[in-house]
């Protein structure tokens, strides 16, 4: 199959939403803007910030139309509020002029957040680590408050499954490289499905979702935790393995100094390590078919032009295989720990 995107003329939604659209949005929210527009990288959701006429400039969220149910919209802005009102450093929605947080200007749904600034946290650091590892345990605290009701769950191998289903469908994988792929997914499943045997029971709670150090700014000592647009309920590693680097040894390291801040706040099922390679597969596989499926979206094509590209199915085989590789060693150990 042809994944051209020049073949066919874009027809997608985000086409209608031009600068007018944003603003007049923005001025029915209740915001004197001043006409200054600036997209941000953002390829999910339409993210900009907004100039105003008197004040610091602000940042909407134009939501992906048919991504998320208002429902599901509506959860996210509602445990980041509870982790605001618990005094947990969060980039929470504003209030609109009707007094909501969600807004709605024709097919979009639509939320404004206040401009924060910051860099990437330096995860090399143990004290950085043990900070963060406090600042979860906390946010952890709340999640486990209550369920999500809409929110979907993080199904592990259901969702590899699923992934890999939609791109053999797409004819995304080069003929020449079908044989390779296929031989290797169902090791992967297997030996995904033995980590998961290994974990065992796991309490599962709301989470961020994805918590990089992307999605996380420090400035003048401070933490900030922002972009809650993934949260969901999962396993409590599935906010710790992103920010984890390094050979087992250093990732167990680090793993330890999350840990003894964590747990400061909330206790830590350690079998969970278990889950961390069988999530990292997850994440992977998932990355490709969530670019197959946006690809009709003309900003993909455009900003991530190698996924249509032979050479990128060849690499993603070959970092699959290091993904068995690790799948079969033993989970990372914390110092001084099982």
């Amino acid at each position: 199959m042809t994944h051209d995107p020049s073949l066919a003329a874009s027809t997608h939604p985000y086409d209608s939403l031009t600068p007018d659209i944003i603003l007049d949005a923005m001025e029915e929210a209740g915001f004197a803007v001043s006409g200054r527009l600036f997209a941000l990288n953002s390829y999910e959701n339409r993210v900009y910030q907004v100039g105003l006429d008197e004040g610091a400039p602000v940042i909407t969220k134009f939501y992906r139309p048919g991504r998320w149910s208002e429902a599901e919209i509506r959860e996210e802005h509602t445990f980041t509020l509870e982790l605001l009102e618990a005094d947990i450093p969060v980039v929470a929605p504003m209030k609109l002029a009707t007094g909501d947080t969600l807004g709605r200007h024709g097919e979009f749904l639509f939320a404004v957040f206040p401009q924060r600034g910051g860099q990437a946290p330096d995860t090399s650091v143990t004290d950085t680590l043990y900070r963060l590892g406090q600042w979860l345990g906390q946010i952890h605290n709340i999640g486990a408050k209550k369920p999500f009701a809409h929110r979907s769950g993080m199904d592990l191998l259901d969702g590899i499954e699923a992934s890999n289903r939609l791109l053999l469908r797409g004819d995304w994988i080069p003929t020449d490289l079908r044989p390779a792929w296929d031989s290797l997914i169902p090791d992967l499943q297997r030996l995904c499905a033995a980590r998961v045997d290994e974990a065992g029971p796991v309490e599962t709670l709301r989470l961020h979702g994805d918590c990089h150090a992307g999605n996380i700014l420090c400035r003048d000592e401070q933490m900030l935790f922002v972009d809650l647009d993934d949260c969901r309920t999962g396993p409590a590693i599935q906010d710790m393995w992103l920010l984890l680097n390094g050979d087992d040894f250093e990732r167990g390291a680090q793993l330890g100094e999350l840990l003894e801040g964590y747990e400061m706040f909330r206790d830590f099922n350690r079998r969970e390590r278990h889950l961390i390679e069988p999530l990292r597969c997850y994440r992977q596989i998932a990355h490709c078919a969530w670019l197959a499926k946006r690809w009709d979206d003309p900003a993909f094509p455009r900003f991530f032009p190698w996924f249509a590209q032979p050479r990128f199915w060849s690499d993603q085989i070959l970092s699959l295989r290091e993904q068995l590789s690790a799948l079969q060693s033993p989970a990372i150990t914390v110092p001084g720990q099982y």
